[in-house]
């Protein structure tokens, strides 16, 4: 394992901003896993620390393949992260809306670009990713279609679920677009906590990069085979809208199957406790993403529903 600055950058009032990577192998750079942009990502931090430990292991035992190199970089926002906050601290940005960024411009967009030049080249970028919305998901791996996805090979990581999401404006700025008009086969590994952490997930996703690694000739590792991934395109989930505000009690979680008319979830008014509304499901499927935080407000999405379809 060799442990190399990725970027640095100086600070007037606290010690210098340095994004660490470590590397493993020598030759080609095959495989590039990404971990926190934003500050709450603690479940995907310790997600890479784990694998960090793995591929140690794995290299010590010379089972990294021959001609092969292996980056991870735990961490790219520690500023926001140590301050408790999502995003830059100083502005609020978020540097994952920054790519590729430039060397002139705004303290993200220096941070992005001189990310982007270091990672570019490798044929495999992973990035362990959070959503907009606070939640739980599914386990599952997210793509954008930009003409250059692959959809087999995220197959290959064996997770649940593959999400294919077609672009809007403000996606154009993200890392996951911008390394696959790189050329980079991208992937963003969503598991189902941010600010907590997760083991049984976070085993899960290590499994699944390990696994995914090992389908691409990269490391020499025994996997077991995991999901056959079922390829859905984000806007054929159908979401669940709350009318009401209040605190938000959910009856179901991530991964569970419901049925038409079945109560997904309570809100409750604040003051006096009575249940002002019991959201239902309009819909037979399963659970794919559940609203998580104490309270609501109207015309939040709480959760999003892989629909099942009959013949």
């Amino acid at each position: 394992m060799k442990e190399q600055i990725i970027y640095s950058m100086k600070a007037p009032y606290r010690e210098d901003y340095v994004i660490k990577g470590y590397s493993f192998g020598k030759g080609d750079p095959s495989a590039c896993i990404l971990g926190p942009v934003r500050g709450n990502e603690i479940q995907q931090l310790y997600i890479c620390s784990q694998l960090v430990k793995a591929l140690k292991e794995l290299e010590s035992n010379n089972c990294i393949g021959n001609h092969k190199e292996i980056l991870v970089i735990p961490c790219i926002n520690n500023y926001s992260m140590n301050m408790g906050k999502r995003f830059w601290p100083v502005d609020n940005t978020d540097i994952n809306r920054m790519f590729p960024g430039n060397d002139y411009e705004d303290t993200t967009c220096r941070i992005a670009d001189g990310l982007m030049k270091k990672i570019k080249d490798y044929s495999y970028g992973i990035q362990f990713a959070s959503f907009y919305m606070s939640g739980e998901f599914v386990p599952h791996v997210r793509m954008m279609e930009t003409g250059y996805q692959n959809t087999s090979l995220a197959n290959l990581f064996g997770l649940p679920y593959v999400v294919v999401r077609k672009p809007k404006p403000i996606d154009t700025k993200t890392l996951n677009y911008n390394w696959q008009n790189e050329m980079t086969a991208a992937f963003s590994v969503y598991t189902n906590k941010n600010d907590e952490i997760d083991e049984k997930s976070a085993k899960q996703a290590v499994a699944a990069v390990l696994r995914f690694l090992t389908r691409m000739g990269i490391i020499k590792y025994e996997s077991h085979s995991g999901y056959i991934s079922h390829i859905i395109m984000e806007e054929d989930l159908s979401n669940v809208e709350t009318d009401q505000s209040g605190i938000f009690k959910g009856l179901v979680s991530p991964g569970e199957e419901v049925r038409y008319g079945q109560s997904l979830a309570e809100i409750i008014d604040p003051y006096v406790g009575e249940v002002k509304k019991v959201i239902q499901a309009e819909t037979e499927g399963v659970v794919f993403f559940a609203h998580k935080d104490p309270l609501v407000n109207e015309g939040d999405i709480v959760y999003r529903l892989i629909h099942r379809l009959h013949e």
